[in-house]
């Protein structure tokens, strides 16, 4: 059955609205229509080779939908279930499964490799990381959906597959920032709103947004700032004087920039916690002296998909989303349809462009 898609048929090359034909559920896979899809900047990492994806692919690794039909072996859910996809799920095997880190799993992006699909002209096509949510349908493994929270509104759930985890697991998971704390989050896009918003909720007494627009303003204090910062050579300056000249306890870094991620780490006080979220490109060189390691004290830290699990972490989020404490519609600037990911990708190249959420 042929759907429409935003295939990328080559590293650095335009996205293209086609025709795809998709195959029926084999064993342990699943067919979901898509209700939305979030188009934010992990993909545009995917499209430019900053991260390496298998091409031509369907990228989009952040969507919603309601199941068409399961393949033999699926029993979780069923035809008419509504289903948030999961780009990342672990084995439950490898070693850092063990050890209960499944965000770090060895095998999870395994599926991307896969030739899921064909173009209507027979060329192989890849899921991109793993569930191929630019498209009206999508065919994925079973252990990329989870179901849908109760209480979520099914297109709003698009963005708990990645911006939302990544966000509020950054602060909970990875910096643990506690009550009363100070924050300072880097980039107020739709991972930094979700970690505003995850500040607030952990009861941070000071949370700083920095981005290079002022145009964000709004958006960051509607998602918990207490202060803004536009981006500038004297931010950490700015932070250490918002904060009694020590520095904020924890800042979040969520552009992936060498130069943020200096100033996320200077920002911070003496002992204090840097955790990084942004995806980077290998010519972002980050250097530090040894005295300043030793004598700062500072933490710098990685941080993948929030340091989440999906299956554990979905509820609790829900439970924030019912009791009106994590609000979803915050973290998008923008909805458009399926014809507008282009756009919304050339965008994102000139540096005009917020958080797009598709809906189908």
């Amino acid at each position: 059955m042929a759907v429409r898609a935003a295939v990328l048929p080559a590293i650095g090359s335009p996205l293209e609205i086609t025709g795809i034909e998709l195959p029926d559920p084999g064993p342990g896979q699943v067919r979901v229509r898509l209700a939305a899809a979030g188009v934010c900047h992990s993909d545009l990492s995917l499209s430019d080779g900053t991260m390496r994806v298998p091409v031509p692919a369907v990228l989009g690794h952040e969507g919603a939908g309601t199941v068409v039909s399961v393949g033999e072996g699926v029993d979780h859910v069923s035809p008419g279930d509504g289903v948030v996809l999961n780009w990342a799920p672990s084995c439950g095997t490898c070693h850092a499964c063990s050890l209960g880190e499944v965000w770090l799993c060895a095998d999870a992006l395994t599926g991307a490799a896969a030739v899921y699909a064909r173009t209507t002209e027979g060329t192989d096509l890849h899921p991109g990381l793993n569930v191929a949510a630019f498209a009206e349908e999508t065919v994925v493994s079973a252990s990329c959906v989870l179901p849908v929270p109760d209480g979520v509104p099914l297109t709003d759930a698009a963005l708990l597959g990645c911006a939302v985890l990544t966000g509020y697991g950054a602060v909970h998971h990875s910096a643990r920032v506690r009550q009363g704390e100070t924050v300072a989050v880097f980039g107020v896009g739709g991972v930094g709103l979700a970690a505003l918003q995850a500040a607030r909720i952990a009861g941070a007494s000071k949370i700083v947004a920095v981005d290079v627009s002022a145009e964000k303003e709004e958006l960051a204090r509607a998602a918990g700032a207490t202060d803004y910062v536009v981006a500038s050579d004297t931010t950490a300056r700015e932070i250490r004087g918002l904060t009694g000249k020590q520095g904020v306890d924890v800042a979040v870094e969520c552009a992936g920039r060498a130069v943020t991620i200096r100033t996320a780490w200077d920002s911070t006080r003496r002992g204090g916690r840097t955790t990084v979220v942004g995806i980077g490109g290998k010519d972002q060189q980050v250097t530090f002296n040894a005295l300043e390691i030793f004598h700062w004290g500072r933490t710098l830290s990685g941080c993948v998909y929030g340091n989440s699990d999906p299956a554990r972490d979905l509820p609790v989020l829900a439970g924030h989303i019912r009791a009106g404490r994590l609000d979803l519609n915050a973290l998008v600037t923008e909805h458009i349809s399926l014809d507008g990911i282009p756009a919304a990708f050339e965008n994102m190249l000139a540096g005009k462009g917020g958080r797009a959420l598709v809906v189908f």
